[in-house]
C-alpha cells in the first residue's frame, strides 16, 4: 500500500507550491487549498505507516480503503497538474512584459478558481477519503512500525559489482563449473563428433545462469562463435532468434534486430551461418518443451563438436533438449553450509573470516532459513548492510524473525518471495515505487540505468529540496541503493566502474509484478491479457509486451486510456495498430523505442502529440518516424527527447521553446534550428554535428546546465574554432565532453581551452593524424583534472614524461593513448597509474618492462604494441606477472622486417608470458 502514500505526496507537494507561488489568490480559495492540505497530510502520515505492512499481514478494510485512497490520490493529482499547466499556457510566449504577464496569469488563476470546476474535483475527491479515514482511526496502534530511514547521495557498495563482476568465482560453483567443462570438452572426443547438449535444472534463485555463464566464459574461446540468449516464460519467438544471430556475429547480423523477417526466414539465417562452423550456443531459461522445439530447429547438427547449454526450472523441459541431441542433465543443489556461510559473509564483510563472534549464531539462523539458495543468501546479506555500515545486531533478529520458515525443498518460490519482500517492505518510501517501475520491463530485458533515471525523473518519482543538487544526480543515488541492496543484477560494468545497463532476476520480477498488479501501478499486455476482464478499467501505466498479429486485429478502448501516464511497448507491432494519442489525456512517458514497428511509406503517426501538455518522457528510438510535428513546442513539461535512429533529418523551429528540456539525444546528421541557446536546461546534447548547424557553436555557450556533450566538427569552418572553444569554456558544470573528427581544433583547444573543474571524461577522436594534438596538452595533469577518469587522446609527438604525467591522474580508470613518434626515452615510475583498468597505448613501442612493478596494479585489461624482433632477440622482457589483476592483454606485434622465425618466437614467447601469470589472462596477438 506504499503506491498510495507515494501517490498522495505529489499532490501535498504541488497544492504547497500553490499556495507559495499565488500569494494574491483570494481569501476563500487559499482557505479551502489549506484545508485540503491538513487532510491530505493526516491521511498521507497514515498510509505511510500502513505502506511499510506487508499486504498480506494487513485486513481487508484497510486494502480496500488504502486501494480506494489510492485511485482518489492520482485522480486528484492529474486535476492539480491538469489547472496548473493550463493557467501556465501560453504564458511563456505573450505578453512579453513581465508585470502584464503577471498580471494575466493572475485573473486566470483567479478566474479559474472562482469557478471552482478544478478545485471542486479535488474536494469531491478528498470527502470521499476523508470518511473513509476515520475507519483507520483505530488501527494507527495496531499497526505502529518503526519508520524506513532515508539517505540520499547514495554511491555504489564496491561489494556489490565485486560480486556480480567474475561470475566464474562465486562461492561453491568452481569445482560445478570444471565438472561441467569436462563433461562438454572430452580431450578423447572423435574428430567427427556431433552436437552434444547439456541442459542444467533447477529453481529458481539456485544459481543456473550463473553457473552456466561461468562455463560459458571458460570455453567459448575454444569456438568458432558463441552467443548466450535468455528466453523467459513468454518468449518472443523472432527476437529470441535475432538475439541469437546478434550474438554469435555481431558485425555480420548489427542490424538484425531492424529487420521485419518471420521465424522462417530467420531459422534459415542461423542455420545457414553455423552449417560450417563449430559453434557453442546457450538458451537460457526455457520454461516450455514447444519453446525448445521451436529453437531447436535452428541448430544445426554438424559434426564440428559443437555444443549447446540449457537452463530451465522443468525437469521435463531439460529431458526434451536432449530428445534428438547426446548430452547431459545436471540437476542444481543448494549450497553446502560452508559455502552458504562463505557466500554470505563475503556479501557482508567481504571476507569469511571477519564475522565478529556475537554474529555467528544470529547468522547460521538466518542462513537457515536460506536453505542454500544463493538468491536469498545474497538478498538477505544486502538488507543486513546499510550503505557501508553493518547493521546492529538486533536488526539482523528482527530480520531473522521476520523470515518466517524460509526456504525449504517443496516452497522455493513462495518461500523465496516471502524473503524478497522483506526487501521491499525494507526500502524507504522514495524507493519503493521507482522498484516497483521496473515491472514495466519485459523478463530478461536488458536495461539501460540512464534510460531508467529519465524515465523516473519523468514520473515524478525523483525530488529535490535542494537546488544545488541535480535530480539526475539523485536519481543515479537511488539506483545505486537498488544495487547495494542485491535488487537488480549488472549486465554492464564499463572500466570506470559504472553500471551500464542491469537485468532484474526473474523472482524480483515476479514480486514486483505481482505487487504492481495489486497496486494498479503498472498493467502489463499481452496476448494471454488483452482478453481478460481487467482490460475494461482505467490504466495508470500500460506496458505491451509481446503482442501478436491476432491481438493487433483489435482496437484499443479508447476511455481506458484516458489516465494513463505511461504508454510503452516492447514488441514488434504495425504502425497502424497503435492508438491515436489523441486517446491519452495525461500521459507522462510514451516509449515507442522497442516496438520494432514496420516500415511503411508514411511511419509512425505522431499527430496530436501537441496535445500531450503533461508528457515529460519521448522515446522514438529506431521508430519508423520521418519528422516531428511542428506544434511540438506545446510540450512546456518535456525533459527528455530521444529521436537517435529514426528517419528525422530535422527538428522543427518550434523545439528552441521547450524550456524544460534536459535530454536530448539525436542523429549526428541532423539540422538544429537557431535558438537552441533557449534550452538552458539542457543537461545531455548528443551526438551534434556542426556543419549543417554551424549557429550552435555560439548557442552553445548559453547551455550552462550541460554535463554530458558530444560534438562532430567534420568540415568546421577555420572561424567558428575560437567561437567553439569559447563556449566550451563555459560549460563549467559539463562531466563528459566527446569531440569527433575534430581537425585543427583540437590544437587550438590544447593551447586556449582550460577544463571544467569537474571533468570526468575527455575523447578525442580524430581518425585522421591532422586532427591529433601535435603534444600532450599542459592541462592535462593531476591539478586540473583530478576527477577524470576516462581519457582518449591521440598525439603526434610524445615526450619522454608525458606517461608519467597521465599516469598521475588520479581518478584515471580509462586510457586511450595514441602516438606517431616518441621523443627521447619514455619514463614511467612505481606510482604511476594507480586506478587505471583498461590501458591501451597504440602506435608506439610500450613492452610491460617499461612499467617497473608497482605501476598500473589494477590493471584488467592491457593493450600495447611491441616490436617483434626485440622480443624474439631478448632485447625486450615481455613478462608481465608485475601486472597481478591482469584479465586480457591484447599484442599489437610490430614486425619490423622481421623474419617468420622471429616473428613465431615472439608469439612463443607472449604466449608463454601470459600462460606463466597467475590468473592466466586471455591473450590476443595482432
Amino acid at each position: 500500500m506504499e503506491v498510495a502514500a507515494g501517490a498522495m505526496g505529489p499532490v501535498i507537494r504541488k497544492l504547497g507550491e500553490l499556495l507559495v507561488r499565488e500569494c494574491n489568490l483570494k481569501k476563500r480559495v487559499k482557505k479551502g487549498v489549506k484545508s485540503l492540505l491538513t487532510e491530505l497530510e493526516i491521511m498521507h502520515a497514515v498510509l505511510r505507516k500502513v505502506g511499510e505492512v506487508p499486504s498480506d499481514k494487513l485486513e481487508e478494510p484497510v486494502r480496500i480503503w488504502a486501494g480506494k485512497v489510492r485511485d482518489l490520490s492520482c485522480d486528484m493529482e492529474d486535476a492539480v497538474d491538469d489547472f496548473m499547466v493550463r493557467v501556465d499556457e501560453g504564458s511563456s510566449s505573450k505578453p512579453t512584459d513581465m508585470r502584464s504577464r503577471v498580471k494575466k496569469f493572475l485573473k486566470k488563476t483567479a478566474t479559474l478558481f472562482g469557478k471552482g470546476k478544478a478545485l471542486h474535483q479535488i474536494c469531491n475527491a478528498i470527502e470521499e477519503a476523508q470518511d473513509l479515514s476515520k475507519e483507520l482511526a483505530d488501527l494507527h496502534k495496531k499497526y505502529e512500525l518503526d519508520m524506513c530511514s532515508t539517505s540520499n547521495g547514495a554511491t555504489t557498495d564496491p561489494r556489490v559489482l565485486a560480486l556480480h563482476k567474475h561470475v566464474g568465482e562465486l562461492v561453491g560453483i568452481e569445482h560445478t563449473r570444471d565438472e561441467l567443462v569436462k563433461t562438454l570438452i572430452c580431450e578423447d572426443r572423435s574428430p567427427e563428433e556431433q552436437l552434444k547438449t547439456l541442459s542444467i535444472v533447477g529453481a529458481g534463485g539456485l544459481g543456473k545462469t550463473t553457473l552456466t555463464k561461468a562455463v560459458y566464459e571458460k570455453i567459448k574461446a575454444q569456438f568458432d562463435c558463441a552467443a548466450f540468449v535468455p528466453v523467459g516464460q513468454k518468449p518472443d519467438i523472432p527476437k529470441v532468434f535475432k538475439d541469437l544471430l546478434y550474438g554469435l556475429d555481431k558485425v555480420k547480423f548489427k542490424d538484425i534486430h531492424n529487420t521485419t523477417k518471420g521465424e522462417n526466414l530467420l531459422i534459415e539465417d542461423i542455420t545457414e551461418f553455423l552449417v560450417d562452423k563449430r559453434y557453442l550456443i546457450v538458451i537460457d531459461d526455457i520454461w516450455e518443451e514447444d519453446i525448445w522445439k521451436y529453437i531447436e530447429c535452428a541448430l544445426y547438427k554438424n559434426k564440428l563438436q559443437s555444443r549447446v547449454i540449457t537452463t530451465t526450472r522443468n525437469v521435463s523441459v531439460s529431458e526434451a533438449c536432449l530428445n534428438s541431441t547426446n548430452g547431459t542433465i545436471h540437476r542444481m543443489r543448494p549450497l553446502s553450509d560452508e559455502d552458504s556461510q562463505i557466500l554470505f559473509h563475503r556479501r557482508i564483510f567481504q571476507s569469511e573470516e571477519k564475522c565478529p563472534e556475537d554474529f555467528q549464531i544470529v547468522s547460521r539462523d538466518i542462513l537457515r532459513k536460506c536453505g542454500g539458495v544463493p538468491l536469498a543468501i545474497i538478498t538477505i546479506g544486502s538488507l543486513l548492510v546499510s550503505g557501508h555500515r553493518i547493521k546492529q545486531k538486533d536488526e539482523w533478529m528482527h530480520v531473522h524473525n521476520s523470515m518466517g520458515r524460509g526456504v525449504t525443498q517443496g516452497g522455493v518460490v513462495k518461500d523465496m518471495k516471502g524473503i524478497l519482500s522483506l526487501s521491499y517492505y525494507d526500502l524507504p518510501p522514495y524507493l519503493k515505487p521507482c522498484l516497483l517501475y521496473l515491472s514495466i520491463f519485459p523478463e530478461d530485458f536488458e536495461i539501460e540505468r540512464e534510460w531508467l533515471i529519465w524515465r523516473w525523473l519523468a514520473e515524478g518519482f525523483i525530488q529535490c529540496d535542494k537546488k544545488e543538487n541535480r535530480l539526475f544526480e539523485i536519481g543515479e543515488s537511488y539506483f545505486n541503493e537498488l544495487l547495494n541492496r542485491s535488487l537488480i543484477q549488472p549486465a554492464e560494468i564499463n572500466w570506470e566502474g559504472t553500471v551500464v545497463t542491469f537485468r532484474i532476476h526473474d523472482m524480483v520480477l515476479d514480486l514486483i509484478c505481482s505487487l504492481s498488479s495489486e497496486e494498479n501501478f503498472i498493467s502489463i499486455l499481452d496476448n494471454d491479457e488483452w482478453h481478460a476482464p481487467n482490460l475494461q478499467r482505467k490504466f495508470r501505466r500500460l506496458s505491451l509486451h509481446n503482442i501478436n498479429a491476432n491481438v493487433q486485429n483489435q482496437q484499443f478502448d479508447s476511455t481506458s486510456l484516458s489516465k494513463v501516464r505511461t504508454f510503452a511497448v516492447f514488441s514488434p507491432v504495425t504502425c497502424d495498430w497503435l492508438p491515436s494519442l489523441s486517446s491519452f489525456q495525461f500521459l507522462r512517458v510514451l516509449d515507442l523505442g522497442n516496438c520494432g514497428s514496420q516500415e511503411s511509406s508514411s511511419g509512425i503517426s505522431l499527430k496530436y502529440v501537441g496535445n500531450l501538455i503533461h508528457l515529460r518522457y519521448l522515446g522514438l528510438r529506431n521508430v519508423d518516424v520521418q519528422e516531428l510535428p511542428l506544434d511540438i513546442g506545446k510540450l512546456q513539461l518535456l525533459q527528455t527527447l530521444d529521436i537517435r535512429g529514426t528517419r528525422i533529418q530535422k527538428l522543427p523551429a518550434s523545439v528552441v521553446q521547450l524550456a524544460n528540456l534536459m535530454c536530448l539525444r539525436i542523429n549526428d546528421d541532423l539540422v538544429l534550428p537557431r535558438g537552441m541557446g533557449n534550452l538552458t536546461s539542457l543537461e545531455v546534447l548528443g551526438r551534434v554535428r556542426l556543419s549543417p548547424s554551424p549557429h550552435i557553436a555560439k548557442e552553445l555557450s548559453h547551455l550552462t546546465e550541460l554535463r554530458t556533450f558530444s560534438i562532430n566538427c567534420v568540415n568546421m569552418d577555420g572561424d567558428l574554432i575560437d567561437i567553439l572553444i569559447k563556449s566550451l569554456g563555459n560549460l563549467q558544470k559539463l562531466h563528459n565532453l566527446r569531440i569527433d573528427r575534430s581537425g585543427s581544433l583540437i590544437d587550438c583547444m590544447r593551447e586556449s581551452w582550460v577544463p571544467p573543474p569537474h571533468l570526468r571524461s575527455f575523447e578525442s577522436w580524430g581518425f585522421f593524424e591532422n586532427a591529433w594534438f601535435s603534444i600532450l596538452p599542459k592541462w592535462v595533469n593531476s591539478t586540473s583534472l583530478p576527477h577524470l577518469s576516462t581519457l582518449v587522446i591521440e598525439v603526434k609527438e610524445l615526450q619522454g614524461d608525458d606517461l608519467q604525467i597521465i599516469g598521475m591522474l588520479p581518478a584515471l580508470r580509462l586510457l586511450r593513448l595514441a602516438a606517431k613518434h616518441v621523443m627521447g626515452t619514455l619514463v614511467v615510475r612505481a606510482d604511476a597509474f594507480p586506478s587505471a583498468r583498461y590501458c591501451m597505448f597504440w602506435g608506439f613501442p610500450t613492452s610491460p618492462c617499461l612499467f617497473p612493478p608497482g605501476a598500473i596494479p589494477r590493471v584488467q585489461y592491457l593493450v600495447f604494441c611491441v616490436s617483434a624482433r626485440s622480443i624474439a632477440s631478448g632485447e625486450v622482457d615481455c613478462s608481465m606477472g608485475h601486472f597481478p589483476s591482469l584479465e586480457q592483454v591484447q599484442v599489437d606485434l610490430l614486425l619490423e622486417n622481421s623474419s617468420d622465425e622471429e616473428k613465431g618466437t615472439a608469439k612463443t614467447l607472449l604466449g608463454r608470458a601470459a600462460e606463466a601469470h597467475p590468473k592466466h589472462p586471455t591473450i590476443e596477438i595482432d
